[in-house]
């Protein structure tokens, strides 16, 4: 089964002063949701999850801007897939309670990504 684009991240060096423009030009609304200035939003579109969180460093690489996460079945066949293929995965498999088991990776071309297998059907 292909993956599927499942959550967005918005990161940010003035998390209060993103939240305002977000919120002021597309509408959204956030809600606080694990650490301290971490956001969720659910109005970015049907079937869409973002958040709005700190900038961070994942593997060593700093997140310039908005990071994405696709949803996977089975995550050590993806892990398996992204280094055949040529990648590399810079954040072994972390488990987030009650939504299931999340790795980083950077493709062939340099990027970061996540992928994500959700503990059930509900994200």
């Amino acid at each position: 089964m292909p993956a599927t684009f499942r959550h967005f991240a918005i990161n940010a060096t003035d998390v209060p002063r993103a939240k305002a423009f977000y919120e002021t030009v597309f509408g959204w609304s956030f809600t606080p949701w694990g650490p301290p200035g971490f956001y969720q939003t659910r109005s970015a579109g049907e079937g869409f999850l973002g958040a709005l969180q700190g900038r961070r460093d994942i593997g060593g690489h700093v997140m310039p801007g908005v990071e994405v996460s696709y949803g996977v079945e089975d995550i050590k066949a993806t892990i398996a897939a992204i280094e055949a293929h040529g990648g590399k995965v810079i954040m072994q498999p972390f488990r987030i309670d009650g939504v299931g088991e999340l790795i980083f990776f950077q493709d062939t071309e340099g990027n970061i990504a996540g992928a994500m297998q959700y503990e059930t059907d509900q994200w």
